[in-house]
Parts: C-alpha cells; structure tokens; sequence
C-alpha cells in the first residue's frame, strides 16, 4: 500500500504543480500577447528570438527578427532570408514548466530543488535558443528536411536533454533513495 501511497503523493504533486505554473503561464500569455488586429508577441516569445539572433552573430551569420504582422509569431531572418518563425511554443516555458512539475514532484530539498530547478530552467533554454539556430540554419541550407528536422530531430534532442535532466535528478538529487528504504522497511 505504501508504494501506491508514493506514487499518488508523485502524480498529486505533478499534477498539481504542473497545472499551477500552466495556469500561471496562461494568464502571463493573456496580459502580453495580442492577436486581435496588430499582432503582438509575447515579452518572453520575443526574447527567444532575439538571443537566437544573437547566436547566430556570433557563428557569423547576418539575422534580424521581427514582429510578423498576419500571425502570432516573430519572423527569424538568417543571411536576409526569411527562414523560420519563432511563436509561443518554441519560447521553451512550456517545457520548462514540465520539467519542473517533474522535480518538484520527485521530491528533494527545498535548496537542492531551487538550484536544479534555476540550472535546468536555464541550460533549457539555452539548449533551446541553440536548437531554434541549428533549425534556421539547417532550414536554409536543406529546406528538404525541414520536417525532419522540426518534427523529429530537435524534439528528440530537446525531450532528451530534459529526460538527462531527470534521471540525474532522481540519482542524484532527490529523496528517491530514502524513499525506496522506507518501502523496503
């Protein structure tokens, strides 16, 4: 009984985490993003794509951003040319907050939480940002591909950087171990 005690305590915990923050993020995208008449991202959508920009100066590529005035997304231009859109699902908060539901859930102290919270948060976007470049870059240069790169590649790599994450979370970090004595007990 003490196992499914664990793991409804883990889903209770997740769930609820993950509903908070998404309910937190919803409200945040209702406040700063228009879609009615000018279009007008969100404030985070918007970074994303400038600091993609900024990588891709300094691998050495020409880029601009800009605000698209028909959607709600933010056109990515590499070397002058039109190649991707930036829009509210590759700002990387979705899964960041799924990431970290998924710690919170699997419980560890509350210092231990915080800063592998901040540190996944960050290394996940960045991992991000580079992700949205290497997807530019490589839509330019073999637009074929473009579905596998997007549907396919860059998933895997961004689902498998989080998937690391908490693996060395559990190992590492959080009360697992006690959790697996106490059931041993």
């Amino acid at each position: 009984m003490s196992k499914n005690k664990t793991i409804i305590i883990f889903l209770i915990k997740f769930f609820v985490t993950y509903f908070l923050l998404t309910g937190m993020y919803s409200f945040y995208l209702s406040k700063t993003q228009k879609s009615a008449g000018i279009f007008s991202c969100a404030p985070i959508t918007r970074q994303v794509a400038d600091h993609v920009s900024v990588a891709a100066e300094i691998f050495g590529f020409s880029s601009s951003v800009e605000q698209n005035i028909d959607e709600l997304s933010i056109a990515f231009r590499l070397n002058g040319q039109h190649v991707i859109n930036v829009v509210e699902g590759c700002n990387s908060v979705s899964i960041i907050i799924l990431f970290l539901a998924f710690i919170i859930a699997f419980k560890g102290s509350v210092k231990d939480t915080f800063f592998y919270g901040l540190f996944g948060a960050v290394t996940i976007y960045l991992v991000n940002v580079m992700r949205i470049f290497l997807i530019a870059v490589l839509y330019q240069r073999f637009p074929e591909y473009r579905t596998f790169w997007h549907d396919l590649m860059f998933p895997a790599i961004i689902y498998g950087y989080i998937f690391l994450l908490w693996v060395v979370w559990v190992k590492y970090f959080s009360h697992y171990k006690e959790l697996k004595n106490e059931q041993k007990n």
